[in-house]
């Protein structure tokens, strides 16, 4: 693609994100800088560059609305923000002069999308941040998982030596091979079709299900498509979930879905914590119905091992550590730069 053409594509995308909004302000020698916060953060280090010479950058290091400084509803005309916090209808209402929300992240969930349109506000996310790594960070709970690895290190930090064969058995106990199992995706995006790629290498027969993906995908990814959740669920030695979260979505993995799973299945969530029955999850690691599962989203968070329904599970609980790809996040601050800090006839992209 030439660079003109490459430009014809983002002007495009921009006119897409402009329809419906507020208009655009004007800043210049006889305007203010307008102002632009990161709500749930204080890092602005990725985004002050960029928005430096054309707008005033705040950080409010917020969970709530009820955190931020009043300064910032009413003049704030852009937001960026991450999944630490939620911003319903009543939220929105109180940003004055808001004309778009850049979501750090796949999800926009965390938004009332309806409301924002009302209100004339874009709503953004950023599909392509920390593919790489959430794959990462994925595949390598699944080898925990099947390897016991975190638990093996626990046991020695507690004191646990090895001192006979007898002894190396008990520790290992639970830990399975990996080669031939199959390994059930529920998703297939991005981050779905990464790990895919990732667990072939370790020997895993990939199986997903997604009704979105394109018929093809399977064969050139060397994978298999499962028609239905239930016939995943039923194949599936692990379970990983990659999906968005919905109301369609919402608890997808139930009492009753949980229950079509092979019995001693494993289970893997890094997508959304809404997605997965936290009380159902409980019961079926009490009865063995899962063997293990690896968290790091959670119905609530901040996640306690000392309350909620998971707090005696046998389960596998880690934080979020994946990077935020920086040129990712710069060009989608650039874009909403233009979108609203820049009048239309300056629009020169």
């Amino acid at each position: 693609m030439s660079y003109h053409d490459m430009n014809s594509v983002k002007r495009q995308r921009i006119d897409r994100i402009c329809e419906g909004i507020r208009p655009p302000i004007m800043n210049g020698p006889m305007h203010p800088r307008p102002l632009v916060a990161l709500l749930d953060g204080r890092d602005c280090s990725i985004e002050m560059p960029v928005l430096k010479d054309v707008a005033t950058v705040a950080f409010c290091d917020a969970q709530s609305t009820q955190e931020i400084h009043e300064k910032v509803l009413n003049e704030a005309v852009g937001a960026l923000m991450y999944h630490t916090m939620s911003l319903t209808r009543d939220d929105l209402d109180k940003f004055r002069s808001l004309r778009v929300i850049v979501r750090i992240g796949s999800g926009v969930d965390n938004v009332d999308i309806r409301a924002a349109a009302e209100l004339g506000i874009a709503v953004c996310n950023v599909p392509a941040v920390s593919v790489e790594e959430s794959a990462d960070s994925a595949m390598s709970l699944v080898l925990n998982l099947y390897r016991r690895t975190a638990w093996l290190h626990l046991g020695l930090r507690q004191g646990a030596r090895a001192a006979s064969v007898e002894h190396i058995r008990e520790m290992a106990a639970g830990a399975a091979r990996i080669r031939g199992e199959t390994l059930g995706l529920i998703g297939f995006g991005r981050v779905g079709q990464a790990v895919a790629l990732r667990a072939a290498a370790f020997g895993f027969r990939v199986v997903f299900h997604d009704p979105h993906v394109a018929p093809g995908m399977e064969r050139a990814l060397g994978v298999e498509r499962a028609p239905s959740l239930l016939q995943l669920l039923r194949a599936s030695d692990c379970v990983s979930l990659h999906c968005s979260l919905d109301q369609h979505s919402h608890h997808l993995l139930n009492d009753f879905t949980i229950k079509q799973m092979r019995h001693g299945v494993f289970l893997v969530n890094t997508a959304r914590g809404g997605l997965v029955d936290e009380h159902a999850l409980a019961v079926a690691l009490r009865e063995g119905r899962i063997r293990g599962a690896a968290l790091d989203v959670h119905e609530s968070e901040p996640f306690s091992f000392l309350s909620g329904p998971l707090k005696d599970a046998n389960v596998d609980v880690v934080h979020v550590v994946v990077d935020v790809v920086v040129d990712v996040v710069v060009d989608v601050v650039v874009d909403i730069v233009v979108v609203v800090v820049t009048p239309a006839s300056y629009r020169a992209l």
